[in-house]
């Protein structure tokens, strides 16, 4: 008898309860085709943990969280909490999650649907065969570092402080090499050697356990040069593994390589197979309610967390084939759709989806 695993549901914020419902929709039909087992417990988590709860990250969501194999996550944030001091903004709660639940790498997977193609603003033929992975570290760098005001010589001065330690690169590093060995054995990895002395580190720490990988060939790219090389030559990088900031930056450009941020996922991952799952893009607050939302990259994110966390091979591949056969078959939502007119809903686009699964 399968075993049952248990997954943190939050919804979050604008389209979030949406997408994440035609998700719940995904799970229970796996559960019917594949014999799997699962059970779900919903828990406050951003903007409208602010509202009822008073703090964005809630200590019995993190019980909950905590208490589970995996965590499925809408999106969070609106305009509504924008002004809010730091403490009580739903992007707090994001950073102060991962540092809980120890999530060091964000997974972020770029692959062009064939028939999306002419979607993107890149030429087709430049597009062609693109399948990549970012690996983005999570918890160092310049976002976490000391930040401070002060007054210098021509005015005041603001300080953001980038710290990297030794521990910090091996860990997301070895990932990287394990993600690529199980890929294409390519792994690029983004720094800035020439200038900063965190990428120093950075890159003599990745010299010195590449070694390790044998099979996985190297490739040092300059963080500019590799934004260049994202929209140049996007389908000749397999794995690229980078720090905080350079990470953010290089995964958004390479959401965009697919014509539309909705159709993809991602994944917050620490030590062993524990993970959070999250579609790449934000809240959409100006849709939110209305149906309009794209469900896919939620669902997608649904498969990497069967892939990576449960080790359900075949039900992954199922949803990322029947996602796929849904797409050739014309469906869109209004996102990716050429002719608005003829837009499928949220939940019709979930319901196409849950039916196309099949072994």
């Amino acid at each position: 008898m399968t075993e049952t695993k248990k997954i943190a549901v939050i919804s979050g914020d604008g389209i979030g309860p949406e997408v994440v419902a035609e998700a719940e929709k995904i799970i229970k039909r796996t559960e019917e085709v594949f014999g799997l087992s699962f059970t779900t417990e919903h828990a406050l988590f951003g903007g409208i943990a602010i509202d009822q709860k008073g703090t964005p990250l809630p200590e019995e969501t993190l019980k909950v969280c905590k208490s589970a194999d995996a965590v499925l996550l809408g999106a969070v944030g609106g305009p509504q909490w924008d002004n809010n001091p730091k403490e009580l903004r739903p992007e707090t709660g994001l950073l102060g999650i991962r540092k809980e639940l120890g999530l060091f790498s964000n997974l972020r997977p770029a692959v062009i649907f064939d028939c999306l193609k002419d979607a993107s603003t890149l030429k087709p033929e430049v597009l062609e065969g693109t399948d990549l992975m970012v690996v983005r570290e999570l918890t160092g760098g310049i976002y976490f570092g000391e930040k401070f005001r002060r007054e210098g010589a021509n005015g005041e001065e603001a300080v953001d402080t980038c710290v990297y330690n030794v521990t910090e690169v091996e860990r997301i590093v070895r990932q990287a090499f394990e993600i690529a060995q199980k890929r294409r054995k390519k792994l690029a990895s983004v720094d800035k050697a020439n200038v900063l002395e965190t990428s120093r580190l950075w890159r003599e720490t990745v010299n010195r356990i590449a070694p390790e990988y044998p099979d996985v060939e190297l490739e040092h790219v300059l963080v500019d040069n590799c934004a260049m090389q994202l929209l140049r030559r996007p389908a000749s990088f397999d794995v690229i593994v980078t720090e905080n900031m350079f990470g953010d930056i290089l995964s958004d450009e390479a959401a965009m390589l697919t014509g539309s941020i909705g159709m993809l996922a991602s994944a917050s991952m620490g030590e062993g197979s524990y993970g959070l799952y999250e579609p790449v893009h934000g809240s959409a607050p100006d849709i939110a309610g209305q149906g309009l939302a794209n469900p896919i990259a939620t669902i997608l994110s649904v498969a990497l967390m069967y892939r990576l966390t449960f080790g359900y091979a075949e039900a992954a591949d199922a949803i990322e084939r029947a996602v796929a056969e849904v797409l050739d078959a014309g469906h869109r939502t209004a996102d990716i759709a050429s002719n608005k007119s003829s837009a499928l809903s949220t939940t019709q686009m979930g319901d196409l989806i849950a039916e196309a699964i099949r072994k």
